[in-house]
């Protein structure tokens, strides 16, 4: 059989689009040119957990003041029996502590012991479907059985393998559906199974909560009803009133009907300013008859997930106090965003900083044999993949009869973010890019974090993240807003993961502290190491190295000790 295609666009920037395909009617692109990826396999190589702590090898010094625990979720089992995940999503959750103190640091790890783990080892298969990977029927099951199995529902996942969150003071590990599990920060034991539904009326919520200085915290859920998909804004209380309490008091702030009744658009996480929470409705769409009949069709969850190039982006501005949902239509080209890096509110107008990519169907590379790869069938997967880089919103917060149509809103000159009033209640914004041309050369940034205790919901300088010369993080980026200017730790071989910022005790300026992260050595057995830099000048002053292998993980925190 003769290949066809068309090749239609050139641009030679080595971390730009280079070529798009038509390929026997299917759209390929390729927005990089990249060859001679070294092959990363064992970042997706199922472990043991180690319960009991261990004792790290400490090269450099690692700050006497750092005294807690940085704690770690990913993916640590990728086959269950026989059978395969096909995701890296879908992998059981491994929860991961280093313990530092006095300049020395401990490591252990335990599984998650959801149902979903407890199903699968008891039966020795995959027992639940999860996010890329459909359970198969029982084959102890007889045949009528086994054929009535797939016309259940999808049972939720409880494999909450995506971050640590904290609600009321306590630790949680989350993923997106209904469901979080308690922890015990200091064992990793799971203490409570907790279900969303049974406080509100939502079917999931996200793994990226946001928290007030006063505790109170913001999340966000779906809901399907009969009338369509619904995203609700939630608000938990700071404190507990009982010692064992959860989520009680928990009360849904407001609702936003979806603009497609049966696809609702999928979001990993959210912004907040002081006063605002912001849900961006972006092009990556959720067919739910296809979710819901998946299990019949043998297709996962992922099978229902599209992005639509046709639909602009839109931005939901809900008033924390009020639970008001902003009059106007703030729309944007179509974007994809995982993860945002903050937002505030300055003269009138509210600044959204985001990672963004002109492309949203990276969801779909990201399976557990696309990662296995080598070779030119792996840079073929890290070309079809859009790179991802921070950006700039600005949108007005006020929108009246005497706001001028077809003109810039916002004014000043050292900012390219523009926002145009096109409608009665619609203003269309273009973003600022957030770094200079030289981040093109390490593929992008991923993962960041900034020092979120001082400067979450106010004008900050500095944030963190992972660059993107692979499929997964391969250097540590320190992006200075002054300037647009960068600091770079990388190391031939390894992958850290998302940096995380711990200030120091006696922190007068925004970058006093140090960025950890963890990172991991495919190449190199047993050899993963807790990474310290010093935040402001980004050089290393210590590293733990573990004497064991670490999968490449999602999101963690650091849980100080007082």
């Amino acid at each position: 059989v003769k290949s066809r295609y068309l090749a239609l666009t050139f641009i030679t920037a080595p971390h730009k689009p280079k070529r798009r395909y038509i390929f026997f009617g299917m759209d390929i692109n390729h927005f990089t040119d990249v060859h001679g990826l070294p092959c990363i396999e064992k970042i997706v190589s199922s472990v043991e957990e180690t319960p009991e702590p261990i004792i790290t090898k400490i090269t450099g010094k690692v700050p006497e003041w750092i005294n807690g625990k940085f704690l770690r979720n990913g993916p640590g089992k990728f086959e269950i029996g026989s059978q395969k995940f096909n995701h890296w999503f879908d992998g059981m959750a491994l929860l991961h502590q280093f313990k530092i103190s006095n300049g020395q640091v401990t490591y252990k790890s335990r599984f998650l012991s959801s149902d979903s783990y407890q199903a699968n080892k008891e039966s020795n298969r995959i027992a639940v479907s999860e996010f890329g990977t459909v359970m198969m029927p029982d084959p102890c099951k007889n045949f009528f059985q086994r054929f009535l199995s797939r016309f259940e529902l999808p049972k939720p996942t409880d494999n909450a393998n995506v971050s640590f969150v904290t609600y009321k003071g306590d630790y949680y590990v989350s993923t997106e559906t209904n469901v979080m599990h308690r922890v015990d920060p200091e064992t990793l034991d799971t203490t409570k199974k907790v279900d969303w539904s049974k406080f509100i009326a939502v079917n999931g919520a996200t793994a990226h909560p946001h928290t007030d200085p006063d505790g109170t915290t913001y999340n966000m859920g779906n809901s399907y009803t009969p009338k369509g998909a619904y995203y609700n804004i939630i608000r938990v209380p700071p404190t507990k009133e009982t010692a064992d309490e959860t989520l009680e008091g928990t009360t849904v702030l407001c609702t936003i009907p979806s603009v497609d009744k049966t696809k609702p658009s999928y979001y990993h996480s959210f912004a907040m300013s002081e006063n605002y929470v912001v849900f961006i409705e972006q092009p990556i769409k959720m067919d739910l008859l296809k979710i819901v009949t998946g299990k019949l069709r043998g297709k996962s969850i992922s099978d229902g997930f599209s992005w639509d190039p046709k639909l602009n982006t839109l931005f939901h501005l809900i008033h924390k106090q009020t639970g008001e949902v902003g009059l106007g239509h703030y729309l944007a080209k179509p974007l994809s965003t995982f993860h945002q890096i903050n937002a505030y509110e300055e003269d009138g107008f509210l600044i959204i900083d985001m990672c963004a990519s002109d492309d949203g169907q990276a969801i779909s590379n990201y399976n557990v044999q696309n990662l296995r790869k080598s070779g030119e069938a792996l840079d073929e997967v890290y070309n079809t993949l859009c790179r991802v880089f921070p950006r700039r919103f600005i949108l007005p917060l006020k929108v009246d009869d005497d706001t001028p149509y077809n003109q810039n809103l916002y004014n000043r000159t050292d900012r390219t973010a523009t926002c145009t009033r096109i409608a009665k209640n619609k203003v269309f914004c273009t973003h600022e890019d957030l770094h200079g041309e030289d981040l093109h050369q390490y593929g992008g940034l991923e993962f960041p974090q900034i020092n979120y205790g001082k400067y979450n919901t106010h004008p900050y300088r500095y944030f963190y993240g992972c660059g993107f010369r692979h499929l997964v993080g391969d250097t540590l980026i320190k992006m200075d807003l002054n300037g647009k200017h960068m600091k770079v730790w990388e190391e031939s071989g390894v992958y850290p993961s998302e940096p995380v910022f711990v200030p120091s005790p006696d922190a007068t300026e925004e970058d006093d502290g140090v960025v950890m992260s963890v990172v991991i050595t495919p190449h190199k057995d047993k050899s993963t190491f807790l990474l310290v830099l010093d935040a402001k000048t980004f050089e290393e002053l210590g590293r733990a190295a573990v004497p064991v292998n670490i999968p490449y993980g999602f999101h963690g925190t650091f849980n100080a000790t007082t």
